[in-house]
């Protein structure tokens, strides 16, 4: 039997999820989560096989849990669940730790195929996304300015795009102003960006960020 953990903000996702896996007969769903800070308690508290994640929480970010997950628990296979296309955040999860990617348009029984694999010491990834990793290390001229960014430069360059200020992102994160200023810095010469406007339309424009989340 698989045991898995599903963190998912919403509920309604949540039930659809509980309702797939019902169906089949080797994976049960021990409990559920809807935020980062009660994920990373019951990751703790509870024996599991896998977690399937999602990326967008409140609080803190699925790529926030997954780092410390990882970092925790190694060996527990993580497969996030996310409605964000797989070209513009697969890679990042992946070479954080993830052990799949699978979007919430996915199939079910394409679901169900990743959390088996996963489950069972695999990794899951579609076949295009497969041939951009291949592609990728060979080849770079393709890479994206956002890729260009460290995991922690990512979350800040998300905040901002989302409207926060430095000291709100300071608070969220558990950083200085300097800190998250310098990360700033270098995310806008990474990225080629000169204000906070640019930001926020270069993470709508390459869909890096749920559009009801931008506040600016």
């Amino acid at each position: 039997m698989i045991r898995i953990l599903i963190a998912d903000d919403h509920a309604i996702v949540r039930e659809g999820l509980k309702q797939i896996v019902q169906q089949t007969s080797d994976i049960l769903v021990v409990d559920e989560a809807s935020n980062a800070a009660e994920t990373l308690d019951k990751v703790r508290r509870l024996k599991l096989d896998l977690l399937l994640l999602d990326i967008s929480m409140p609080g803190r970010s699925g790529l926030d849990v997954l780092l410390e997950v990882k970092r925790d628990f190694p060996h527990l296979p993580v497969l996030i669940l996310s409605f964000h296309p797989e070209d513009q955040y697969a890679l990042r999860m992946l070479k954080a730790g993830a052990a799949g990617y699978v979007t919430k348009e996915s199939a079910s029984d394409e679901l169900i195929n990743a959390i088996r694999k996963v489950a069972s010491g695999g990794k899951y990834m579609s076949m295009p996304l497969a041939e951009k990793l291949v592609f990728g290390m060979v080849n770079d001229k393709n890479v994206q300015p956002h890729e260009l960014l460290s995991n922690r430069e990512f979350q800040v360059f998300r905040l901002i795009a989302a409207g926060k200020t430095v000291k709100e992102i300071g608070d969220e994160l558990s950083l200085s102003v300097k800190t998250i200023s310098t990360n700033r810095a270098r995310i806008m010469e990474k990225m080629g960006l000169k204000n906070n406007s640019e930001f926020t339309q270069y993470a709508i424009k390459h869909k890096l960020m749920d559009n009801d989340n931008v506040t600016a």
